[in-house]
């Protein structure tokens, strides 16, 4: 076989290859293109490709969390989208955030209806002149790192659930995105400091805030706030600053755990484990939770509790200030307190620290 027969044969072999792919080419676009009018009357995708499902059936079917198959190991990886998302978020949104601001909104309202008919709780003995050591510098140093970073923290936390509301409106795009930026870093950092100042303000107070049978009276006599001359004894802390510190601690721990949950999500997964040691009392809680799952109900969690904790503190702060109480913010601010405060409001203690009798204007009298 010559050169030039062999070029000849390839040519006609090349030409016949090209009409057939072009015929075939030509056949299937046909067919695809005829089928979308006996796919739209039947219910069927064009090329029966999924069966007889419609794009409208097997997008709803996604949307609604359907599983399919994927050679990734991950158990999610098979799920395009989560559905489980549109109910986290209705009720973060909805019930959450509604429960969030009523119990702000309440608290307020409760204490403004306190001040108006009972007004500043003062020293009904007047001032004495004489001290007595409420606080030590540590004490008042780890009060004010709590203090301080918590109103941080609530403040930003506020922001992340109603900022979008209340401050975008006012702020612009502009200033409230670097706001919230800079919130959030802030949130991220400072819960640490939170976390040290709960532990720390646990190991120093702890055995001052066992609930005993004191507290019973203190509760039966409205705690003193009912009535002026009634001063119901109790020890340095009383009943309602007894539940503050528990308030704080407890709720400090668990929005501390979901706070880490929340930074390592992966590393940080506390509600399968606390799923299942839940179910052995029957409550039937599902176990197999993903990352992300966990990560919803963390932050139900952590906005829940900080939000309860905000609306204690805020009692908290109206009645430690002189908006309250004369003679409170002392306790935390320069540590020493009226000989008279200590009287009437701790007496039990007062007789710790041999505090006795009623002063009058005098000079300082040390704690022993």
């Amino acid at each position: 076989m010559t050169w030039s027969t062999l070029r000849h044969f390839l040519a006609v072999t090349g030409l016949a290859m090209a009409v057939i792919y072009a015929s075939a080419v030509g056949l299937t676009g046909s067919m695809v293109l005829d089928a979308p009018a006996a796919a739209q009357s039947k219910g069927a995708v064009p090329g029966n490709f999924s069966g007889n499902i419609s794009d409208a059936e097997l997008w709803r079917a996604v949307r609604k969390g359907i599983k399919g198959r994927s050679s990734v190991k991950d158990p999610m990886a098979a799920t395009l989208v989560q559905s489980e998302g549109d109910s986290w978020r209705a009720f973060k949104n909805g019930p959450l955030a509604q429960f969030g601001g009523w119990s702000l909104a309440a608290i307020l309202v409760i204490l403004v209806i306190f001040r108006l008919v009972r007004g500043q709780i003062k020293i009904e003995s007047g001032l004495s002149g004489q001290t007595v050591e409420r606080f030590n510098a540590v004490e008042r140093a780890t009060h004010w790192l709590t203090a301080s970073s918590f109103v941080v923290l609530a403040l930003s936390g506020l922001n992340v659930m109603y900022g979008k509301y209340v401050l975008l409106p006012i702020l612009g795009p502009g200033a409230f995105a670097s706001l919230t930026y800079y919130g959030k870093l802030a949130h991220n950092y400072l819960g640490f400091a939170f976390m040290v100042g709960v532990a720390l303000m646990f190991v120093m107070w702890v055995r001052h805030n066992i609930i005993d049978g004191t507290d019973l009276k203190w509760v039966a006599s409205g705690g003193g706030f009912v009535g002026k001359g009634n001063h119901p004894p109790a020890k340095r802390f009383n009943f309602g600053q007894k539940c503050i510190f528990w308030v704080v601690v407890l709720g400090g721990l668990t929005v501390s755990i979901s706070g880490l949950a929340l930074l390592f999500p992966f590393e940080i997964t506390p509600w399968a484990k606390t799923f299942a040691f839940l179910n052995i009392f029957g409550f039937g809680l599902p176990t197999e939770l993903t990352p992300l799952m966990e990560t919803q109900l963390s932050v139900l969690w952590h906005s829940g509790v900080s939000m309860a904790m905000i609306a204690v503190i805020i009692a908290h702060i109206y009645i430690g200030t002189p908006l309250g109480m004369e003679g409170a913010i002392d306790a935390v601010a320069s540590g020493q307190v009226d000989v008279n405060w200590v009287q009437e409001h701790h007496s039990l203690w007062a007789e710790e620290v041999g505090v006795s009798g009623s002063h009058s204007e005098g000079g300082e009298q040390p704690a022993e």
